[in-house]
């Protein structure tokens, strides 16, 4: 069978889609990966895992209706011309036009995969928006045969809302993690801690630099790490927002990579105190390292911590609670490492993505 990939950036096609797009190629399949960025760019690295490149124009930011349209209809003409037999897609805007093109274009199986709904969708402030939203999603969802979900938070919103069919729905343990590539690693001497992610206020950035600095107060040694890039979502911080917290000493920026592992292979304790998520593939692939966790009670999250047994959940926005759970982490070396075995087991219980794979593969019938 043809199938075609769609994501709203190239580089999460191999962060996150490498290990399907590999599974899909093993099975037979012909594989199409596609995003907006150009192809020359991209062609090559999805080459070597099997696949095709396409590129096709969208705005991954924005609610501009010429833009959308132009986005819609490049989609449509992508699918036009590859003629898949099988659309899965994922990323708000993907989700949104890629469903309705897959449609208009009559491809006989559309899958949807909803990786957490975004900044733009929980944001209160912004009704309107999420109105606009609502209404897109549940057209979009309306076009598929499966819709996939990693937690039951988001699950129970689209539900509660009548944006999808709870016959339509699979539920999956996140994008999983390849236990080949990220393999248990002893704890390091001293007390280092590792934020991953995009340098947006929904990852608990701020926060965590707020409660790097009460950490560091009492334990001048203790190293609070930041990993990620800078980013164009509503909610990115800038430079300028880093720059007091390094110029104290509170934090560390190491930059951006496209390999976290010498990063996690460093740290004692991973942080992600974010408002929301899908299912955090940072915090997975910390987990599979052998890392106890402090993240926030929040969706997605929360479905990777069992609160005191690998790790800690704290309160979305508490920079006292989180400070504290650093703190205890230090004071309590052994329970850490506990800790730290205990999320292993559950990593490689849960969130294999051989295991996550497989389930998506039968439930679209490849």
């Amino acid at each position: 069978m043809k199938v075609l990939i769609l994501s709203s950036r190239a580089s999460s096609l191999m962060q996150f889609r490498t290990d399907l797009i590999l599974d899909l190629v093993a099975c037979g399949h012909e594989v199409i990966a596609a995003a907006p960025e150009k192809e020359q760019d991209w062609a090559d690295k999805i080459a070597a895992l099997g696949s095709r490149y396409s590129s096709f124009y969208l705005e991954r930011t924005g609610l501009n209706p010429i833009s959308d349209l132009r986005g819609l209809r490049s989609i449509y003409k992508l699918i036009k011309k590859e003629k898949p037999d099988i659309v899965f897609t994922y990323q708000a805007k993907t989700v949104v036009y890629g469903c309705t093109a897959a449609w208009l274009c009559g491809v006989p199986s559309i899958n949807a995969l909803l990786a957490g709904l975004g900044s733009a969708f929980r944001n209160k402030d912004r009704k309107l928006l999420k109105v606009i939203l609502s209404l897109q999603y549940k057209f979009a969802l309306g076009c598929c045969q499966n819709v996939f979900f990693q937690n039951r938070d988001d699950l129970g919103e689209f539900l509660k809302a009548g944006l999808v069919c709870e016959n339509k729905v699979t539920m999956i343990n996140g994008s999983g993690v390849n236990l080949q590539n990220f393999t248990p690693q002893p704890l390091p001497n001293g007390d280092t801690f590792l934020f991953v992610g995009r340098l947006i206020r929904d990852k608990g950035i701020m926060e965590y630099m707020e409660a790097a600095r009460k950490v560091r107060i009492k334990y001048p040694t203790a190293k609070v790490r930041i990993l990620g890039s800078f980013d164009t979502n509503p909610t990115a911080i800038s430079p300028s927002d880093l720059e007091p917290f390094i110029k104290e000493g509170s934090i560390e920026y190491l930059g951006k990579t496209e390999d976290v592992r010498p990063y996690l292979k460093k740290c004692s304790v991973f942080v992600l105190p974010s408002y929301h998520e899908g299912t955090p593939k940072s915090v997975l692939e910390a987990m599979a390292t052998k890392r106890p966790i402090i993240t926030t009670d929040a969706p997605g999250c929360r479905e990777t911590v069992i609160d005191g047994i690998n790790g800690f959940l704290v309160p979305v926005g508490d920079v006292d609670a989180l400070a504290e759970k650093m703190i205890w982490m230090i004071e309590h070396r052994a329970e850490a490492e506990r800790m730290a075995s205990v999320s292993l087991e559950i990593c490689r219980e849960k969130f294999d993505v051989k295991k996550v794979n497989a389930v998506l593969l039968k439930v679209m019938g490849l």
